[in-house]
């Protein structure tokens, strides 16, 4: 990201070399060595993980919640209805109920109960309610023998296949449910190849070189390929969510190639300012290898952050996305040093080729910072101003998880959303299912306390219809499904879920003794938003907190720790905010081909996590270079104009690179990878442009002298952690 375009020629070298410049000249010294033990180590974990395969498995579960709590208790009583289940939906506007169709369906039910991963089926015809009021359109009830995430999604398209091949001649078959939408996620889209193709582009641009461009790209490739192998493994013996791969790609493509860049362009620097190839690789990683493992550290501390929240399908994502930041902060140090070492001849003629345009692009940077040093209240208040407007949608941010009918309309989940939709209602999608338990009650008698309730329940406002009880088979409880009037996604279907909790159904409870749960999925996707909502403040001050002290312990100065925490906020606010606006808010939905409803409830915390460390890289990559000139020369305003000349280029550079990594994955199918790649692009294009170019210059100018001051018993005290070795 960012780097010294022309280091201070003539300084003496340390007398004993530092540990990173040791690294740097064993890399290069066994520079065949390197290259083919990491090789090895990448070739051996992707073939083992092809080999194994992968269990990647999406925990949703919140222990302590009662959503969890009615989950546990039917896998308890009656595993059966615990499993996941399909939708079959037939329609026919002229009626189902017609011996054609009867059999036509019937006989397509009767293939299905002999699939793979089928426990049950229960027909239209023989199932009360499952048709509605004018025989147009009903639905099969297919029980799995699992939960999606055991189902292999083999058998779920087998499934769809087989109910989908009676389709035609006036009868319409779509197949809905959890199991199907993840199996109709698989593919992918071309966002990788289109993220590395624009990266290359950039890279030459900025270098002249291809061999000096493709650099960078093989570091990143060569690191998030062995972290992948890693995770792979690993999620036979932890448990690693479904999206984690692309959201490694994601990262690890953006942080892998700015890493290096950070590097190169140091080693650059050296070699313009009359170093050999060897001398310039040790002084890079001297330097700009500190700084890479200080903003690494950053990016790994926020996302292991996210194990304070307590959820297990984030801790598993966070730990693998901090693998790989921390592989490609390794593949950076080690893998470089070696691929410098082999290709120097050619690279330093490439870059003695470019030299002339980084003069002058030092030069005008130099004139930027000047230009705004000398109006920095002017340009830090309407950047302020602007940041705001951004962040402005997070007021109103909606917290939930997306399901078909978020979806693509082309697909048969998306179809068979909307036929029940039609058919039944819009809360007919997202059913809240009541458990009635009465296992600690002496005497208490499920079924008769679910009769009671059911017509308390059915003149619940927002309620639209209660189905029959349904006891298990040990007599101790009892179901109902309740359906809302609204879709799963309304604001009004999770306040309808909180009313019965703590007013409908608290007085039943206390009336027949038996314990009242409210599950489902639609109910456990407001635990799991209440949840997150409920821990994200204590996140936010870990993660704010331990990246605070680093900067303190780096940089000795208690304003900038605390400069560095606003602008990081206010960047993630700005990004989340942009999320808000176009995903809920439907802003330019069309052109992105997304459905307008609720954020994804994991997403803004890990946009956060990720984006916060990602944000403390740049700081740290831009203050190093001040912090370098003011203790050498102790004059603040140069200290800035120094920092934004040498680090101004590549700053632009990585954080395009960044951007059209993040942003090529909105070309990905999944809404949920389109959020994530929004928000990351808009926070770095923010962060890079307007937080770095024009208020930390601003904010710099007015501080002064203070943006560098500890106080002396707190100096004391505290370690010295110095980004340049001397």
């Amino acid at each position: 990201m960012l780097v010294e375009q022309n280091p201070s020629p003539g300084t003496a070298p340390p007398s004993r070399p530092s540990r990173f410049a040791r690294l740097a000249g064993w890399s290069t010294r066994h520079r065949w060595w390197a290259l083919l033990s990491w090789l090895v180590v990448l070739v051996a974990v992707s073939v083992g993980a092809q080999a194994v395969g992968a269990d990647y498995r999406d925990d949703v579960s919140l222990p302590g919640t009662e959503s969890q709590r009615a989950l546990d208790t039917l896998r308890e009583r009656s595993p059966q209805a615990a499993g996941s289940t399909v939708q079959i939906v037939v329609a026919d506007p002229d009626g189902l109920r017609t011996p054609e169709n009867e059999g036509r369906v019937e006989g397509m039910l009767a293939q299905v109960r002999a699939l793979p991963s089928v426990a049950d089926v229960r027909s239209p015809f023989r199932d009360p309610g499952a048709l509605n009021g004018d025989g147009t359109v009903g639905y099969a009830t297919v029980t799995l023998d699992g939960e999606t995430a055991d189902v292999p999604a083999q058998d779920v398209r087998e499934l769809v296949d087989t109910a989908r091949q009676i389709d035609g001649d006036g009868l319409r078959v779509e197949v809905g449910g959890d199991a199907v939408v993840a199996g109709e996620e698989g593919g992918g889209g071309p966002a990788e190849g289109l993220g590395l193709l624009a990266a290359l582009v950039i890279l030459v641009l900025l270098f002249g070189s291809v061999l000096a461009a493709g650099l960078p790209i093989v570091i990143a490739v060569f690191a998030v390929g062995t972290a992948m192998g890693l995770v792979a493994l690993a999620s036979h013996v932890a448990t690693v969510a479904s999206y984690t791969t692309p959201l490694m790609v994601l990262v690890g493509l953006g942080v892998g190639i700015d890493y290096a860049l950070l590097l190169f362009s140091r080693y650059r620097g050296e070699l313009l300012a009359g170093a050999t190839g060897e001398q310039a690789t040790r002084r890079a990683v001297d330097t700009a290898g500190r700084t890479v493992l200080f903003a690494g550290t950053t990016v790994i501390l926020a996302l292991l952050g996210l194990v304070v929240l307590g959820l297990g399908s984030l801790q598993g994502v966070a730990v693998a996305v901090a693998l790989t930041v921390a592989t490609t902060m390794v593949a950076a140090l080690v893998l470089l040093p070696a691929l410098l070492a082999v290709l120097s001849r050619r690279i330093e003629r490439a870059v003695r080729r470019r030299a002339e345009r980084g003069r002058h692009d030092g030069a005008r940077w130099a004139a930027w910072s000047t230009f705004v040093q000398r109006r920095p209240w002017t340009a830090a208040l309407l950047a302020l101003v602007a940041l705001l407007a951004l962040a402005a949608p997070v007021l109103g941010m909606r917290l939930g998880i997306a399901d078909p009918g978020n979806g693509d309309p082309a697909k048969t989940s998306r179809q068979a959303y909307d036929l029940l939709a039609r058919g039944f209602g819009p809360g007919f999608n997202g059913p809240l299912v009541v458990v009635v338990d009465a296992s600690d009650a002496a005497g208490a008698d499920p079924r008769a306390a679910a009769e009671r309730a059911r017509p308390v329940l059915a003149g619940t406002p927002g309620v639209a219809g209660v189905s029959t009880p349904f006891p298990t088979a040990d007599g101790r409880t009892a179901t109902m499904v309740v359906f809302p009037d609204a879709k799963p996604q309304d604001a009004r279907t999770a306040d309808l879920v909180r009313r019965l909790r703590a007013d409908v159904l608290p007085p039943l409870r206390a009336d027949s003794g038996a314990a009242f749960l409210v599950g489902g999925t639609t109910a456990a996707t407001v635990d799991f938003s209440a949840a997150v909502a409920e821990r994200l403040p204590l996140f936010v001050a870990v993660v704010v907190g331990l990246s605070s002290l680093l900067l303190v312990l780096v940089f000795r100065s208690l304003l900038i720790p605390v400069k560095a925490a606003v602008l990081n906020l206010l960047s993630v606010g700005a990004a989340l905010g942009v999320v808000t606006l176009v995903f809920q808010q439907g802003f330019l939905a069309d052109v992105l081909g997304v459905q307008p409803g609720p954020i994804e409830a994991f997403v803004p915390v890990l946009i956060f996590a990720i984006a916060f460390g990602l944000s403390m890289d740049y700081e740290i990559f831009l203050l190093a270079r001040m912090h370098e000139h003011w203790e050498q020369h102790h004059d603040a305003p140069a200290a800035i104009r120094h920092g934004v000349a040498t680090t101004g280029r590549i700053v632009t550079a990585a954080a395009a690179i960044m951007v059209v990594v993040f942003g090529s994955f909105l070309f990905d199918p999944g809404r949920m990878l389109k959020q994530f790649g929004l928000g990351l692009a808009v926070a770095v294009l923010v962060d890079a442009l307007v937080i770095r170019c024009l208020i930390v210059p601003a904010v710099m100018q007015l501080f002064g002298r203070w943006a560098w001051w500890l106080p002396a018993p707190l100096a004391r005290r505290l370690p010295r952690v110095a980004l340049e070795h001397r």
